[in-house]
């Protein structure tokens, strides 16, 4: 049986992060000149990125056999998603808008020119391999081409 733990109380008395999320259009729009598109998918996003120690005792749960915490962030936390969202920001900030897009833990790699595709590809496997990230390779699909309507 899956324990399931309701972080309510935390939740409440956490300050909001307001950091935005992406617009949809807009990263629509921006595949729009693209010849090739790879879509991925973070394995159990949320779960790869590791709460500071000091933060774990505020996550922490009993059952019968003991106290434990998480030591990674959960998906029920209130600003998790603020969180996730600014982690892929910051660490994909010099591909973003010009071979990746990124919505929380969905990314897209897209280029111009269907030749430069495989070179887009490994800049953000090397980004993803350098922070440690895994994908989930059954929601990864890769080079579509781009259908000018």
């Amino acid at each position: 049986m899956e324990n399931v733990h309701r972080f309510r109380d935390l939740n409440k008395t956490c300050p909001k992060d307001f950091y935005p999320l992406p617009r949809i259009d807009q990263l629509v729009d921006s595949t729009s000149d693209c010849e090739l598109l790879s879509m991925m998918d973070a394995s159990q996003g949320y779960h790869q990125i590791m709460l500071a120690p000091e933060d774990r005792k505020k996550v922490s749960f009993i059952t019968s056999k003991g106290t434990f915490c998480y030591v990674a962030m959960l998906f029920g936390l209130k600003n998790a998603g603020a969180t996730y969202q600014r982690l892929m920001d910051k660490i994909f900030r010099p591909q973003i808008g010009r071979n990746v897009e990124v919505y929380v833990d969905d990314m897209l790699v897209k280029s111009k020119k269907a030749e430069e595709h495989v070179k887009d590809l490994e800049e953000t496997f090397s980004v993803l391999r350098k922070y440690k990230l895994k994908l989930n390779p059954a929601k990864c699909a890769s080079e579509y081409k781009v259908v000018a309507s």
